[in-house]
């Protein structure tokens, strides 16, 4: 139906509006909107009031990108400015809430410069960060 979205394409919906829910937020927002049934499907009628409300209330809204970059700096203890892949994914998957699979390979495709393996955490941050002025 093309009034229907499959369900796990609702958190990249929401990220690419701005937002960062956790993956348990995430979940929370999915039953609230699923049909008594769940079919798998989200409807198209029962997201938008719910996904407006979310950017009016200005609700899951990104980190402060001075917030990042010391979260970043914290995990560089040498401060060599980058880290690299396997570093990367060990503090992704191993520590608080883990990424998934998908989650690690879909941040790893948009931070890692392939050349160098690693992540230069300042200019991740600049593309990440939304310019809210």
């Amino acid at each position: 139906m093309a009034d229907e979205k499959d369900r796990e394409e609702i958190g990249t919906i929401i990220r690419s509006l701005g937002c960062c829910p956790t993956e348990g937020e995430l979940h929370d927002l999915i039953a609230e909107v699923e049909e008594e049934e769940p079919t798998g499907y989200i409807r198209f009628e029962k997201f938008l009031p719910v996904m407006t409300e979310i950017l009016l209330e200005r609700k899951y809204r990104p980190i402060p990108e001075d917030v990042l970059l010391r979260a970043f700096e914290v995990l560089d203890s040498a401060k060599r400015g980058f880290l690299t892949k396997d570093e990367l994914i060990k503090y992704m998957t191993e520590e608080g809430e883990p990424f998934s699979q998908e989650e690690m390979e879909e941040m790893l495709s948009a931070a890692i410069d392939p050349e160098s393996n690693s992540i230069n955490y300042k200019d991740y941050i600049t593309m990440m960060v939304i310019d809210e002025n």
